[in-house]
């Protein structure tokens, strides 16, 4: 990919794309009296200094417009130190995090949240993101928040309301859905739905490589520390890897369609990562999704080694196909992109700091929450067995988080005595 600043507002000039980036940047309007001046500083922090928190941060401060990065907040003071000590080596002059705006715990959002910020990033594993949201958005703040945005019905219903709360607050709620911010990806959908390929029939949609990491349980560690630290592989942190992967793909297809499934049947199961290390999910789903206008989506994610590998999004219609990932069309109007590219991870943090500095607010929570929820609705009907309406997944009563957070507290899930999880069982788990 280019590493090019394509901004959201010069490409959309002129741009056949210009439908298609005006249904991602929904609620687009004006943001009186904030950092109008050039010369402002935009002040934020980072929830969550894993991965991701880490490089939203760099490319947050990658931006042409003055950022800086004020407070840090995680659970381990030592993912904290690592990822401060990385962007230090990156962005000297614009970190400034001194210890006392160092927080570490539980409740350390809060804090770092309450830390004079204007804008707050939040990257821990998704089961913590409807509280944290809940949060920044009662603190008034811009949030960029990391998709998956929940891990469950309940999760999403929160994230709902607070997306309601944040337009009422006119401020910007961004999610990390990168494709919806690639000109490349923003131009093959509108093409799409402008009929390139006819009356859309299906789609197919994968996530199939190979795994992640592992992190084994170290002498002295808590139940609590332990499934933190391997937090992948519980679904009241990660919502199992359909929901924290295969969300993107999901997503693509609910953009393409212009709405959500409406039910889902599923297989899934677990063959290889069956170690005690893969926690409780699954290492492969097939899940068949129904949108309300008969269309189906096929989706296909998997973590086994030496496996057919892709990661890509298509479309079938009346009039050809379109291997959407890699923005092609095939049929009765060919067509292949050749216009700018732009990475999304680095593209999506341009965009954002661009709409602060310009006082324009878009608002991404609700197809943040009803791809997460398309997501959960295919873990559920995998684990049961049986279809499940998205209605009925979205109000289930069960709620997977803990009700109260301590290191030495209650998980969800607890080891037996051999040490292995419990794994969802098709045809008697109970899901909703």
């Amino acid at each position: 990919m280019q590493k090019k600043d394509v901004s959201r507002r010069n490409f959309m000039k002129g741009s056949a794309a210009a439908a298609a980036g005006t249904a991602a940047f929904a609620g687009l309007g004006s943001l009186p009296g904030v950092h109008a001046a050039s010369d402002d500083t935009i002040k934020f922090c980072v929830i969550g200094c894993g991965g991701r928190g880490t490089g939203a941060a760099n490319q947050i401060m990658n931006s042409k417009h003055k950022t800086k990065l004020v407070a840090m907040a995680d659970a381990f003071e030592d993912r904290l130190q690592g990822s401060l000590g990385q962007l230090k080596k990156r962005h000297a002059d614009k970190v400034d995090v001194p210890k006392d705006r160092q927080f570490t715990g539980f409740e350390a959002f809060k804090k770092a949240i309450d830390a004079g910020v204007d804008l707050v990033v939040l990257a821990t594993p998704p089961g913590f993101r409807p509280p944290h949201l809940e949060y920044a958005v009662q603190q008034n703040k811009h949030v960029f928040m990391e998709k998956p945005v929940a891990v469950d019905g309940h999760g999403v219903r929160s994230v709902l309301e607070s997306t309601k709360k944040q337009k009422e607050n006119n401020k910007i709620l961004a999610v990390g859905l990168q494709r919806r911010h690639e000109p490349q990806y923003i131009e093959a959908i509108k093409r799409l739905q402008d009929g390139a390929i006819g009356d859309i029939a299906y789609t197919r949609v994968f996530w199939n490589g190979g795994g992640v990491w592992t992190r084994a349980r170290q002498a002295g560690q808590t139940e609590m520390e332990y499934q933190m630290r391997n937090w992948y592989y519980f679904n009241w942190l990660c919502g199992d890897h359909i929901v924290e992967q295969h969300i993107h793909n999901l997503d693509v297809s609910n953009w393409l369609v212009g709405s959500v499934p409406v039910k889902a049947n599923a297989q899934g199961g677990r063959q290889v990562r069956t170690s005690k290390e893969h926690g409780e999910i699954f290492d492969h789903f097939f899940v068949e999704y129904e949108y309300a206008n008969g269309v189906r989506m096929y989706s296909q994610c998997r973590h086994i080694r030496g496996c057919f590998n892709s990661v890509s999004e298509h479309a079938v219609g009346s009039k050809g196909h379109s291997n959407i990932s890699r923005q092609i069309i095939l049929g009765d109007n060919k067509w292949r992109y050749k216009g700018p590219r732009a990475g999304g991870h680095q593209q999506e943090q341009l965009d954002l700091i661009d709409a602060i500095v310009a006082n324009e607010v878009y608002n991404e929570g609700e197809y943040g929450a009803t791809s997460t929820m398309t997501a959960v609705l295919g873990r559920l009907a995998a684990y049961n067995g049986n279809e499940i309406s998205y209605e009925a997944a979205l109000n289930s009563k069960i709620k997977t988080m803990p009700e109260s957070l301590a290191w030495d507290g209650k998980t969800p899930s607890a080891p037996n005595s051999d040490g292995y999880y419990a794994i969802p069982t098709p045809g008697k788990t109970k899901v909703i």
